[in-house]
């Protein structure tokens, strides 16, 4: 819901206590981030925007707060914000903030310094800037550079897609050049993480997510039919033992999990993190070089279909001689619509829709 609220709002830990990136309003984006506390409560969050959006909310400080307090989820102030954004925008005489000469002179001259090859996108008012560079592996990448009319004063917002916080260092007298240098320093100090991942993108069979960017540290790995394991990589210590999780019915993945559980002492951080996780389960993971992925990925035995709003199915009913697979969403509201099935808590137990067990 958050996704289609505002799709340029990611989060930025698993733990769902910080988002950080756009809101849009009236077809302009304004730079967000949103810290909320570890119970997730909504009215002591902290709120941080780019001083432009900071001055166009000046006036309704208040309603926000107020928000705040009565909004259930992030979701429904998200929406709120919007409305406002929009009422204030529409309030806002000037919204276009004039830049001094020296601005523009000032961002030619470093983009000239910094070479126009490094450049992939300027727009028209020459606010937005997108350098390209290219990691030691041959990887190529984006920064995104938000700058505001007290540039070179004060640095631009930079985006990029890592797995990990990208803060700049600034001074008054620095330059592009400095803010890409640093760009290629950290490109460098993820080269491990991407490099493992990597490997897992081109010799095995990746479920979820079906288009990873560069700062996506999961990976869910088909196994066999209706099997499959799903990884979170540190990206700061991508050789290190991954948090480990398997899907698939109770016959098929406890052994597995058994195995991964005895043979833990066995991880060689010396060795590629595919590498690993194949010696330490016993197991050949499905390549890509033989088998196809309708060889091992079935449709939801539901809803017929393998991707639902841009899930696989990932509930497979335990009996061996079952073994259906079933999209979450499918099961669980297959199963509440029987007068048979019962709930505990948020759990719901039934009958599979195959097999009756």
């Amino acid at each position: 819901a958050l996704l289609r609220q505002c799709p340029l709002l990611l989060p930025q830990d698993r733990h769902g206590t910080a988002y950080e990136g756009f809101v849009t309003a009236q077809g302009r984006n304004f730079h967000i981030r949103i810290l909320l506390p570890v119970d997730l409560q909504l009215k002591n969050a902290r709120i941080e925007c780019s001083w432009r959006l900071k001055k166009i909310l000046h006036g309704y400080r208040h309603i926000l707060k107020q928000r705040l307090h009565s909004c259930p989820d992030l979701v429904s102030f998200m929406v709120e914000l919007k409305t406002v954004l929009e009422i204030a925008l529409k309030n806002t005489q000037d919204l276009h903030i004039p830049r001094p000469p020296e601005y523009y002179s000032c961002l030619v001259r470093d983009l000239e310094i910094l070479g126009w090859n490094r450049v992939a996108y300027v727009d028209t008012g020459l606010t937005t800037v997108k350098l390209k560079a290219e990691d030691s592996c041959g990887r190529q990448h984006l920064i995104t550079l938000k700058l505001n009319a007290k540039y070179p004063t004060e640095p631009p917002d930079c985006l990029v897609d890592f797995p990990v916080p990208f803060a700049v260092s600034w001074m008054p007298q620095n330059s592009l050049i400095d803010i890409y240098n640093q760009f290629l320093a950290a490109l460098e100090s993820l080269k491990e993480f991407w490099d493992a991942l990597d490997e897992i993108d081109g010799k095995t069979w990746v479920l979820e997510p079906e288009n990873p960017t560069r700062s996506a540290t999961t990976r869910r790995i088909a196994i066999g039919n209706n099997v499959s394991v799903n990884i979170e990589v540190d990206p700061r210590h991508p050789n290190m033992l991954p948090e480990c999780y398997f899907l698939g019915a109770d016959h098929e993945v406890n052994p597995l999990r058994t195995k991964l559980n005895n043979n833990m002492h066995l991880w060689d951080p010396e060795i590629s993190l595919l590498q690993n996780l194949r010696e330490l389960l016993g197991i050949d993971f499905p390549s890509r070089a033989v088998l196809e992925k309708s060889d091992f990925a079935k449709d939801c035995g539901i809803c017929y279909a393998y991707r639902l709003d841009g899930s696989a199915p990932d509930h497979v009913c335990d009996d061996p001689r079952c073994g259906q697979p079933f999209h979450q969403a499918c099961l669980y509201e297959w199963l509440q619509g029987l007068p048979t099935s019962r709930q505990s808590f948020n759990v719901i137990f039934g009958e599979c829709p195959y097999c009756n067990k």
